[in-house]
């Protein structure tokens, strides 16, 4: 009896209705949201930062692994196309948008979010070139920390990280807007919850490398190791000796 009155609670609608009554539109437009911006630009956003070293590569003998650099360009790309989809069937196929507040802050966190998937987009265009000892051409800005290179990375990764609150939040607002069944928000909030326990574990792992030593090595000679990190809690080796040479040498 307990489950059956726990069950049929999940099942009602945050507003305490009997009945959820949602057009096709709109539910595909959650779902869509959910997948993009919930699942694909997380994902993609872990793995850019703490996985630029595979955790079976041998580093620094085998330098510039970029499989986390294609998954996290796919993810994120997938992710905002799944959002213009989105809100294509809203504004196209869906019912007469909702007034007050709630809906209000739901459509300026979603567009705020939009603004932001296109900027990464383009500041992505905008990074310059790599450059580096095995490029056809050896300037490069990211290879020498260029101005160009040093704005590209603030912008790219403070726009980044300040997207995932404002997705949270985003979702939870649509939840309550479209008065959705009270388990889809707890699930949510378990699910962000699971991500941040694991950003927590991988960045207590010191997993979060600096990009430029996973492709360049942590030679100090080298232009980009003679300046600080661009960003918060990134680990950077001072030889290029392996990770486990230089735990034992502590």
């Amino acid at each position: 009896m307990a489950w059956s009155a726990l069950w049929q609670w999940l099942l009602t609608p945050l507003s305490g209705q009997m009945e959820h009554v949602i057009a096709g539109a709109v539910a595909w437009h959650g779902r869509l949201m959910v997948a993009g911006w919930n699942i694909l630009v997380p994902f993609g956003v872990l793995i850019a930062r703490f996985f630029k070293i595979a955790p079976r590569q041998n580093w620094p003998q085998h330098l510039d692994n970029k499989a986390w650099w294609h998954c996290h360009l796919f993810m994120q790309q997938t992710g905002f196309a799944l959002a213009i989809v989105a809100l294509a069937l809203l504004l196209f196929f869906g019912p007469t948008l909702p007034e007050g507040p709630v809906a209000t802050a739901h459509a300026t966190a979603g567009w705020a979010l939009l603004v932001a998937g296109l900027a990464q987009i383009l500041s992505g265009r905008l990074r310059g070139t790599k450059g580096g000892p095995t490029a056809a051409v050896f300037k490069g800005d990211h290879y020498f920390m260029t101005r160009r290179r040093v704005m590209f990375e603030r912008f790219h990764k403070s726009v980044g990280w300040l997207s995932m609150p404002l997705t949270f939040v985003a979702t939870m607002l649509g939840l309550f807007l479209a008065d959705a069944p009270r388990w889809m928000p707890l699930v949510i909030l378990t699910w962000w919850s699971l991500l941040t326990f694991a950003f927590v574990v991988l960045q207590k792992r010191g997993m979060c490398i600096d990009t430029y030593q996973a492709i360049w090595g942590a030679d100090p000679s080298l232009p980009g190791n003679r300046r600080k990190p661009i960003g918060w809690g990134i680990r950077r080796y001072n030889s290029n000796r392996s990770p486990t040479e230089q735990k034992a040498r502590q």
